[in-house]
């Protein structure tokens, strides 16, 4: 058997190694997803695969990332000085093979066959070629994530799927440490990490997930914005996980089926965290899986982008699962929204709220229940 060493901790031993599917979405974030990749790559659970998905970009990033696994393009982030360099420095092994699919190839399960030559290449310390998904369209996360999961689930043959952001930095036991709290209890179907922020690194960004308010429209982070002196160290209920760091079971899948794709950005693992809880599965935290997460990288910060898709889908979200009380949160909502953006003078968030809460109704309406 094999043990996971990670400085101060360690992670029991399996009887068996089930695969795991990390996947990796990329939209013109090539400097952030190799990064990441590096990180990827040092973690310490031995049976793993990446898959990158790339959902239809307008810049090199294809070529950039597989220029990066043959050993072309270094990482340009961070500084030796960040605190957080040691997890993508100094690089890992190259070449990395890799095999490239379109969706409809890689929604089959890809080319087995194909596939399994790569393995006399792999370095000693990779388990499985990496696997380089195009989209051929920006489908927004639940759809890009989506044509990869398609991918692991046609494979039939991972146990786990990772979905992790491409702004992000893990802690080589990350993976291990979700492994084993899912496996440690039965009905858990999807655990989240403790999310860290990546230029402040003691700061917490989330702590798994949050818990949601549904009579005042809102969904709130756990331990967001705190130090992390371990106060969250510990078991905390959660209403849903957080999509930075998403670890679920591939027959959770199987019995509620993927994310909705409608949602485009934001809400959709709310969404479907929900349908998860409501098919009897649990949700779980992991505090001991660390990951850093810059945050806002492929949407900016209060944007239109931002500002619409946040407000539109919580109005959709919230008239979907909680019927009872959907107008008060709906109404709460809107006002508070409308009152901050006139308050800091943001009329182009004004623009976007105003325009997201009548489309929530016309698309309620239009995809029903």
């Amino acid at each position: 058997m094999r043990t996971w060493q990670n400085k101060e901790i360690e992670v029991e031993e399996f009887k068996e190694w089930p695969k795991v599917a990390i996947i990796v979405l990329n939209w013109n974030g090539w400097k952030d997803t190799i990064e990441c990749l590096e990180s990827v790559f040092r973690n310490s659970y031995p049976n793993y695969q990446v898959v990158v998905v790339d959902n239809g970009p307008t810049n090199d990033s294809v070529e950039r990332i597989k220029a990066w696994a043959k050993g072309k393009q270094e990482v340009l982030t961070p500084e030796s000085t960040h605190p957080l360099y040691y997890l993508s420095h100094p690089p890992v092994q190259k070449s990395i093979p890799y095999i490239e699919y379109d969706r409809k190839t890689a929604e089959a399960g890809g080319l087995p066959k194909k596939e399994k030559s790569l393995y006399e290449k792999l370095p000693d310390s990779i388990p499985h070629p990496m696997v380089l998904i195009q989209t051929g369209d920006n489908l927004g996360f639940a759809g890009g994530n989506n044509v990869g999961m398609r991918y692991t689930l046609a494979k039939n043959d991972f146990g786990y799927i990772w979905l992790l952001n491409n702004d992000m930095v893990i802690d080589k036991a990350a993976l291990s440490f979700l492994l084993k709290k899912c496996r440690n209890y039965n009905r858990v179907g999807v655990v989240g990490s403790k999310v860290l922020q990546y230029y402040k690194p003691t700061i917490i960004q989330t702590a798994g997930g949050g818990k949601l308010l549904p009579c005042i429209g809102i969904e709130k982070g756990i331990g967001e914005n705190e130090e992390d002196k371990g106060l969250w160290n510990r078991e905390i209920a959660i209403d849903y996980v957080s999509g930075a760091s998403f670890f679920i079971r591939s027959n959770v899948i199987d019995c509620v089926g993927l994310m909705d794709d409608s949602y485009f950005l934001f809400w959709e693992e709310t969404d479907w965290c929900e349908r998860i809880k409501r098919r009897g599965w649990k949700l779980a935290y992991s505090w001991e899986s660390k990951v850093w997460h810059k945050g806002s990288s492929s949407v900016k910060a209060k944007s239109f982008i931002q500002d619409y898709y946040g407000s539109r889908n919580g109005v959709v979200f919230l008239r979907r699962y909680y019927k009872k009380c959907w107008i008060v949160g709906v109404f709460i909502s809107f006002a508070g929204k409308i009152f901050n953006r006139i308050r800091r003078g943001n009329w182009v968030g004004l623009r976007a709220v105003v325009k997201a809460y009548v489309d929530a109704f016309l698309f309620y309406d239009k995809k029903g229940d």
